[in-house]
């Protein structure tokens, strides 16, 4: 049977018995090591996240331009790129919790060392060693979490999505009220810092190999995989790293200079500016039910239609002269496919576009194509601010470029996906 051919399916996960395979591992012990995972990557949202809305003072401080700024705000991105195909190696080769525990440490210190930073240089710096330990993260987390919860691992990328939307939520509002209380934006890189290592040291103990270390073999080891192409780097794959590319430098450039945007162009203060990013994490909790939803109907045809709301919402968002209601009302929205729709379907799709081995390398390629050109999308941004000015920036970035993905997105087969249902 020619596979390659078959009409596209949902691509519902496959269901056996082998979940009793599994390491002994009982139920409250996954629950804490997977509520650490959880937190841990909220922490990961909070550092990234706190930089854009205290990027005026920091602007201010320094005497960055536009386009420093713009770089600034999105340059950890290339850290997280650099440590996507390393960290996806080491992941299939070595100890998921050993990989995940450093990462954590090396982000947290970049994000306590950024505050030090005396220019430019020394900030992005620090920016991109952060950016880096987020990486090896994401890659880790998805990594375990998808081979544990295999067959859910759209619901349980979502309810991870959900730690990141809490971080996004909360950063700006926590990161804006320190400022405010101490006179310095300083404070709140050191108390993320310092939560990330407590994390760290909690998770030594507490996060338990069972959770992990699992092999998606000993979860899915009653199917074969034959109708699956034999390389991690396929059609599939291709075509979905593509699409990776083009949603992080749309979501990226939009998210790293929301609030400038709003501040310089709409004339919002900062608090206002904070509140409409916390309403865009707000929306990013959606990524539970955009996991669910990816669980049971066709993640390319979804992935679609995210993309093409994104596309719709920029249009919004940079062509009317919202006032603050409508413009929260816009940024949730934007939060919801973006962040809760887009990234945990592209995460999962990608993972299942290779075989259950494979997911190592699969998560990292998935963070390399998301964050490598990401880290210069807020430089290309405040470049097209400069030169064409909010308005048509946002029609060429955030509208338009996601059309690209919308057609990378058609070469995709659900049908050669490791969940599909093959007879």
């Amino acid at each position: 049977m020619n596979h390659a051919a078959q009409v596209e399916t949902p691509a519902v996960p496959t269901r056996d018995t082998a979940e009793s395979s599994r390491p002994s591992l009982s139920r409250p012990m996954v629950g804490v090591g997977f509520l650490l995972l959880l937190l841990s990557y909220m922490v990961n949202a909070m550092d990234r996240q706190v930089f854009p809305p205290l990027l005026p003072n920091i602007r201010e401080e320094y005497g960055f331009s536009l386009e420093q700024s713009g770089l600034l705000a999105t340059n950890f991105t290339l850290g997280m790129a650099i440590a996507g195909l390393p960290a996806g190696y080491l992941l299939d080769r070595f100890r998921r919790k050993t990989v995940l525990l450093v990462s954590i440490v090396i982000y947290s210190l970049g994000t306590m060392a950024t505050p030090l930073a005396t220019g430019l240089a020394d900030m992005t710096a620090y920016r991109v060693v952060s950016g880096f330990g987020e990486g090896m993260q994401s890659a880790a987390i998805f990594a375990a979490v998808g081979a544990f919860f295999a067959h859910r691992r759209g619901l349980a990328f979502g309810i991870i999505g959900l730690g990141y939307s809490v971080g996004v939520f909360i950063a700006p509002l926590i990161g804006v009220q320190l400022m405010s209380m101490h006179g310095t934006w300083h404070s709140p890189f050191y108390l993320f810092g310092t939560a990330g290592l407590l994390i760290a040291a909690a998770s030594l103990f507490l996060v338990k190999a069972g959770l992990t270390e699992t092999s998606v073999d000993t979860v899915v080891s009653t199917k074969t995989y034959e109708y699956m192409p034999v390389s991690p780097y396929n059609r599939n794959t291709v075509a979905l790293a593509v699409h990776a590319v083009v949603s992080g430098v749309a979501i990226y450039g939009f998210l790293g200079l929301y609030p400038t945007f709003l501040i310089s162009s709409l004339h919002y203060s900062s608090d206002q500016a904070a509140l409409a990013m916390s309403v865009l994490g707000f929306g990013g909790m959606m990524g539970i039910f955009g996991g669910w939803l990816g669980d049971h109907m066709n993640q390319r045809n979804l992935l679609i239609v995210s993309l093409l709301s994104c596309s719709a919402i920029g249009l919004a968002i940079y062509q009317t002269q919202a006032g603050i209601g409508p413009q929260c009302v816009l940024a949730f929205l934007m939060g919801a496919f973006g962040l809760g729709l887009l990234y945990p379907n592209t995460n999962s799709a990608i993972q299942r576009a290779v075989r259950p081995e494979q997911i190592g390398r699969a998560s990292g390629l998935f963070v390399t194509s998301y964050y490598g050109t990401a880290a210069f999308s807020g430089l290309l941004f405040a470049a097209l601010v400069d030169s064409f000015g909010w308005s048509q920036a946002g029609l060429l970035q955030v509208t338009l470029l996601p059309l690209v993905g919308v057609l990378a997105l058609t070469f995709v087969r659900t049908s050669q996906f490791n969940n599909a249902a093959v007879h």
